[in-house]
Order: structure tokens, then sequence, then C-alpha cells
């Protein structure tokens, strides 16, 4: 999965929570920019900021490294 396509994946099911950028920004503890960047792909996004916000979304996050 790419940048963009998680990025999508994010926004959709903050969609399907009816839940605002603000209130998920807030509840994952981290900033409406940062927030932003993540979903639209754009920016350097760190691996902690991604499972702050996929965490508070519900998704578990697994990496693995090979």
């Amino acid at each position: 999965m790419n940048k963009r396509e998680i990025g999508k994946a994010i926004v959709e099911r903050r969609d399907t929570l009816d839940v605002t950028q603000a209130r998920l920004a807030k509840l994952s503890g981290v900033s409406v920019h940062t927030l932003s960047n993540l979903e639209t792909g754009d920016g350097n996004v760190t691996l902690d900021v991604l499972l702050k916000v996929a965490g508070t979304l519900g998704y578990d996050v697994m990496v693995g490294i090979p």
C-alpha cells in the first residue's frame, strides 16, 4: 500500500465513522495539518503518527520486516 492509498483508507474510515478531521486529530494527538498530510499522502508522516491515527480509527496495523 502506498501513501495515497493509506490516506484514502483513513479518509474513508473517518467518513464511515462520521468523524471530522479536527476531531480525529484531537483524539489521535496529532495536528490537523499532520492528519491532512497523512490523508493526502503528502509530506513525510512518521510511523508513530500513522500508528496513532490508525489505532484511533480501530485499525490493527502490523508492520513486517523481511
